[in-house]
């Protein structure tokens, strides 16, 4: 029998694929981003396309802008005036055929935990990777052993939001139950990680760190933060130049060199929590009924400039000319039609909102109702990526303070009268467990299940571990009081 060789050959196989278009993803862009951030954005577009104008805040509105535009469409063609508008209904039909939890046998099932996950994946279509993940993607790429893994983990666990380790390596040994050693030879893999200076005590060791990753461990700069380091925070350069021998002008070279170090290696993941929050979405009491505004003030009225459509229509343009300039009328009508899609999917999505929470605006916290993206897609007509962009990096005020769009799409559970209750009220009947619990005997995981249970709502042990730890309540045997 004839051994049968390889070949290797080329061919050309023609397929077909949907991809996002340049215009889908803009327009995307405008969808997710919030109202001060939409400004710049618009902005942008003002510098780079001549054919649209602002117009005063008090001038004419954006449907006005499109009527006016309107008039004198016979300069374009047919087949390019239908691109000009966009509906992000039929654009989102192509990730509506992705939608990898449709199942062709029918109807599914979702427990809470799965609708937890369902919405983590739709979360991570606008969350950024966090300090936590970059750091555990270098771990699971690194060439270590199974235990130094898990001492990695839980060093990455126990970092501060400026990357900083600040526990005792001894005492992260004796509460993971690794030995001290392997939990040292997990530091150091820490600490070579990206960013530099992750992993590090305290800003001394960050700075040192960062000089020994440069191969700047014979350098003054490095000196000065190992040996002078309060004189380095004191500015005091003569001093630090008369106790290391060398011209005040070296010192001063080397501290500038440290200067160029990030005093913070955690900054570019951490969350900004110091900027200033704008509703996008107000929510107020009219007489009898809960009303529904949206904050336009950031968003700038535009429409297409009469003169360009002037030049079109005198004919004295050349072929290219025209073109160029049609091509830019065609992008800021498309640009004015997605503005205001935006402004009419959040709306829509915020009166759904109103309307299956009427409850929390009328009593608070204790009565937001589980709801998932699902459900509000299914109302509004849209696909749930729709929502999940829509609602991200958007706030909406209400009565009991401003809240991120997000807050209103929790899984929940049944209660004992039926009633669905939403995980964020069983947060609430944890932290009121904990409160109230004798400090000598400190309701456990499983105490809590059981404390539950009493009021018939069935929960696992290790969700409550999970919404304990998001609650920032230590486990049981932390919490005893002798």
């Amino acid at each position: 029998m004839a051994a049968q060789g390889f070949n290797q050959e080329l061919r050309q196989k023609q397929t077909q694929s949907q991809v996002l278009a340049p215009q889908l993803r803009h327009s995307l862009k405008i969808l997710q981003v919030a109202a001060q951030d939409l400004h710049t954005t618009i902005q942008e577009e003002l510098q780079t396309n001549p054919s649209i104008e602002e117009l005063p805040m008090e001038g004419v509105s954006i449907d006005e802008s499109k009527s006016n535009d309107s008039e004198n469409d016979a300069s374009d063609s047919d087949a390019s005036s239908q691109n000009d508008e966009i509906n992000f209904d039929e654009t989102f039909e192509i990730l509506n055929k992705r939608d990898h939890f449709s199942e062709a046998g029918g109807a599914q099932t979702f427990t809470s935990e799965d609708a937890e996950r369902r919405d983590h994946f739709f979360d991570s279509l606008v969350t950024e990777t966090s300090l936590q993940e970059h750091l555990l993607s270098q771990a699971s790429l690194s060439d270590i052993g199974e235990k130094e893994l898990k001492s990695i983990e839980y060093l990455v666990g126990s970092l501060d939001n400026s990357g900083f380790l600040n526990t005792p390596l001894s005492d992260l040994a004796l509460v993971s139950g690794a030995s001290l050693s392997e939990m040292q030879s997990a530091h150091q893999i820490l600490k070579s990680f990206d960013p530099p200076g992750i992993g590090a005590f305290d800003l001394q060791d960050c700075l040192a760190t960062q000089l020994e990753l440069q191969g700047m461990r014979n350098s003054d700069a490095y000196e000065i933060v190992q040996n002078h380091f309060t004189l380095l925070t004191r500015r005091r350069i003569p001093d630090i130049a008369r106790k290391m021998g060398i011209h005040p002008d070296e010192a001063q070279q080397a501290i500038e060199e440290i200067a160029l170090l990030d005093p913070v290696p955690g900054r570019r993941f951490s969350e900004d929590t110091n900027r200033s929050v704008l509703p996008d979405v107000v929510v107020e009491r009219d007489e009898d009924k809960w009303k529904v505004t949206l904050n336009s003030d950031y968003i700038p009225r535009l429409r297409i400039s009469p003169s360009y459509k002037e030049m079109i229509a005198k004919g004295q343009l050349s072929k290219q000319e025209k073109e160029y300039i049609q091509e830019k009328m065609r992008s800021g009508k498309f640009l004015i039609s997605s503005i205001e899609q935006r402004q009419q999917t959040i709306e829509r999505i915020a009166n759904e909102i109103v309307r299956f929470q009427a409850d929390f605006l009328e009593e608070g916290v204790s009565k937001l109702r589980p709801c998932t993206m699902t459900q509000v897609a299914d109302a509004v007509g849209v696909h749930e990526t729709t929502v999940s962009r829509a609602i991200a990096n958007k706030y909406i005020q209400t009565p009991h303070g401003v809240f991120d769009m997000k807050f209103f799409f929790t899984p929940g559970y049944k209660g004992g009268d039926g009633e669905a209750i939403s995980n964020t009220s069983v947060k609430d009947m944890i932290q009121n467990l904990v409160s109230n619990e004798d400090p000598t005997k400190p309701l456990s995981d499983q105490g809590i299940v059981t404390q539950l249970k009493e009021k018939e709502i069935k929960i696992a042990r290790r969700t409550v571990a999970k919404y304990r730890e998001e609650l920032g309540i230590l486990p049981s045997n932390l919490r005893r009081q002798y």
